[in-house]
């Protein structure tokens, strides 16, 4: 039965607080006396601007009430009823324009209870407008109700006083059963999302988060909704407990309830037509348009929604974009691209730079009698047109999946590689190293693409977009040392002979090092790829191997390329004593986007744990200090690797040697040109792909001609600089 309360209207636009929650000596206008910064100086009604209003049809319950600035024009509002203390700045004989309405400042046909007004505002046709305080020049056309409770949170994951704990709003991110479930809140980084998620049995770590998070936020009651300068609400239905930012947009609109919409004059954030948003916080220049559905979630900067996208439990990391599907109990770092139709109905981890092609269907078939389990995929996760993959399943960077339906759990260590399923011969065919041998075009121009559209004016975490880093170096080794110890067991399979690990590993790098002619006819088997008993074939073994090698070295040598650049180093000599004496390969973390030595990730845990970091604030703080130090950990990372691939000492680093070095360097440069346009010429040049041409002028016409790639003459030009750099640095350094 719903419950209808009835009270007399004289109090209706008062006891905004209940008593039991008004500190002694408050009233209920102290925390909005707070929030309103203004500046303006209201006064009392003139008799005569009484009667104005009156003539103009307007009623309040308590004239008193109604407070208005020195240039308050009262001839500029009509038709509205006020209940409550009600405050109005200047009111003056403009009209106000954007996006071609045009609308005369002042208060027109609306109810409004308790509410503050800046200078110059247009409410025209709000039917219910209460407890919101509105800045300067903004806009509100035809909303049916724009109301602010007692109790708001605006999103936030906190309790206010006299609230119970089940009333507490968590995300369930990352597993389906709210086993990784953490709080929101404005200002949560992909990083604190991370953290957070992760270190499930630190009970210590776990609580400092919820600490950190309640320590943000006021648990008072009676707090008010605001609306910023120059933000433009119209034709939207219900509107509560939002707090909205400065020059939003907000249009046609079914509901917005419990936000914090972030907005400014650097990042607009806009909110389009159909749109039901309930329980979130949402980024500075975010934009969600046309039927999207999004409850219990986060939205960093400069992300999208779009075309009826359901977003549901998860995070939405910065620069990404989700049209026409679902997403569901998913930590999403930065930099994802999500179109056309597709279901990503699982509990997943998708560590950035990421792609869902369409028809992707990700968990939605349950593998036990529970929820699905979790998906796990680092960096560049591609799953191509109409994938479907089973839990759990875990992915190395930059991991492009052929169409197919997956029968099980995969677990795929080695990166930059094409996973397909081939049903007629039922095996699973894993090629490393895929991206190198036939996609280069794609690889290069995502990296280059997503750092030109970091649109992020707070860069707290500093975002890798580089495929070659770290994280990936890594996971280079781990592959290597795999594709040796595959390859020696596929020998001694052929040869009928049996041996331990190591000597598996010593004769499989003696046959890929020599590059003998048997690996082409070794069925090379990979172990613990797949939860079947059907074999996973390796392809391209010894290529993929090579190029790996030469990968490592051409990683290296760009960071101490850069590092001569940084430190201004003009000798040899300067530079082999600017050279590690010791270095050695770490491990590395992927904390939403950021990437961390396991030093400075441990380090940060500790300081957590301990109570050295104390805040929120304290952790985005360390976030940026270990940003400052990122070069120089991965110049270290990038040396140790240099001396790890090649099986030398730093000491062994001589000027003949480093010749050879830069020589290497340049041809692998020469070469990922080559494989970016031959990558790209292929759609110049196959007859099928000419076949819906009338000629090659049409085609050019169509798609524009090769010649003129905007990215390849880019990188033509890159290549250029590199090599006028590597001869000045030989010239410098005495080479």
């Amino acid at each position: 039965m719903n419950v209808i309360r009835k009270s007399a209207i004289g109090s209706l636009g008062y006891n905004f607080i209940q008593p039991q929650y008004l500190p002694a000596g408050k009233d209920e206008y102290y925390l909005r006396n707070k929030q309103n910064r203004s500046g303006i100086q209201y006064r009392h009604l003139s008799v005569h601007e009484i009667e104005i209003l009156v003539r103009n049809n307007n009623t309040s319950d308590d004239w008193n009430k109604l407070l208005v600035s020195d240039l308050f024009d009262p001839e500029l509002v009509k038709n509205c009823k006020f209940f409550g203390l009600v405050r109005i700045g200047k009111l003056e004989a403009l009209y106000l324009e954007f996006n071609n309405i045009r609308l005369q400042v002042g208060l027109y046909d609306s109810t409004i209870i308790s509410c503050d007004f800046g200078d110059n505002v247009v409410v025209n046709n709000v039917n219910y407008m209460s407890h919101y305080i509105t800045r300067n020049e903004v806009m509100i056309v035809n909303v049916n109700e724009l109301a602010t409770t007692d109790h708001s949170k605006f999103g936030n994951g906190v309790l206010k006083e006299g609230e119970d704990e089940s009333l507490r709003i968590w995300l369930e991110v990352c597993n389906e059963n709210a086993g990784r479930s953490i709080l929101p809140f404005e200002g949560m980084l992909p990083g604190d999302a991370y953290l957070w998620s992760r270190y499930r049995d630190d009970e210590k770590l776990m609580t400092r988060f919820k600490e950190f998070t309640e320590k943000r936020f006021d648990t008072r009651r009676g707090y008010y909704g605001k609306i910023g300068d120059r933000t433009v609400i119209k034709n939207t239905a219900i509107i509560k407990d939002v707090w909205i930012g400065s020059d939003a947009y907000i249009k046609g609109s079914n509901k917005l309830k419990n936000l914090t919409i972030n907005s400014s004059a650097e990042g607009s954030t806009q909110i389009g037509e159909g749109c039901e948003l309930v329980n979130g916080i949402i980024g500075l220049g975010c934009r969600i348009f046309y039927g999207v559905k999004a409850v219990r979630f986060v939205m960093a900067s400069h992300s999208q929604l779009k075309y009826g996208a359901r977003l549901i439990n998860s995070y939405l990391g910065n620069n990404a974009t989700i049209s026409c599907c679902e997403v569901l109990n998913s930590l999403i770092f930065p930099a994802h691209e999500q179109h056309h139709n597709n279901s990503f109905l699982c509990a997943a981890l998708i560590m950035g730079q990421s792609n869902m092609a369409a028809g992707a269907t990700i968990g939605s078939n349950h593998n036990s009698r529970g929820a699905d389990g979790e998906l796990i995929a680092g960096r560049g996760f591609w799953p191509g047109l109409c994938v479907s993959l089973k839990h759990n399943s875990k992915f190395a960077s930059f991991t492009l999946i052929a169409k197919g339906d997956f029968p099980a759990e995969l677990n795929i260590p080695i990166p930059f590689s094409l996973v397909s399923n081939d049903v007629s011969s039922d095996r699973l065919v894993v090629m490393p190293a895929y991206w190198f041998m036939y996609n280069m075009y794609a690889l290069a121009r995502n990296a280059s693409k997503y750092t030109d559209r970091d649109k992020r004016t707070d860069k707290t975490q500093t975002i890798e977009y580089d495929f070659l880093a770290p994280d990936s170096i890594n996971e280079i080794f781990d592959a290597l040392d795999l594709l040796k110890i595959f390859t020696g067991k596929a020998w001694a399979r052929k040869m009928e002979k049996k041996f331990n690990e190591y000597e598996y590993s010593a004769v499989g790098a003696r046959l890929l090092e020599e590059e003998n002619e048997i690996i082409n006819q070794l069925e090379i088997l990979a172990e613990g790829f797949e939860n079947t008993d059907r074999k996973t074939i390796l392809v391209k073994t010894e290529q993929a191997y090579k190029i790996f090698k030469k990968l490592i070295v051409f990683y290296a040598v760009s960071e101490i390329l850069d590092f001569i650049k940084i430190k201004k180093i003009s000798s040899w000599q300067a530079l082999k004593k600017s050279l590690p004496a010791k270095a050695m390969r770490t491990e590395w973390k992927n904390i939403g986007g950021q990437l961390f030595p396991s030093s400075l990730s441990d380090t940060l845990i500790s300081n957590i744990r301990n109570g050295k970091i104390k805040d929120w604030e304290g952790v985005h703080s360390y976030y940026k200090r270990s940003g400052t130090l990122y070069k120089d950990y991965k110049f270290q990372h990038a040396f140790a690797s240099l001396l790890e691939v090649n099986n030398i000492m730093p000491g062994n680093i001589d000027k003949k040697y480093f010749r050879q070095l830069l020589s290497e360097y340049s041809e692998m440069k020469e070469w990922m040109l080559n494989g970016i346009y031959e990558s790209r010429a292929k759609d110049y040049q196959t007859e099928f792909r000419m076949m819906v041409y009338g000629s090659a002028q049409e085609r050019d016409k169509v798609i524009g001609k090769l010649d003129d790639n905007s990215f390849i003459n880019q990188q033509k030009k890159e290549l250029a600089r590199s090599k006028r750099n590597v001869s000045a640095i030989s010239k410098t350094l005495g080479l």
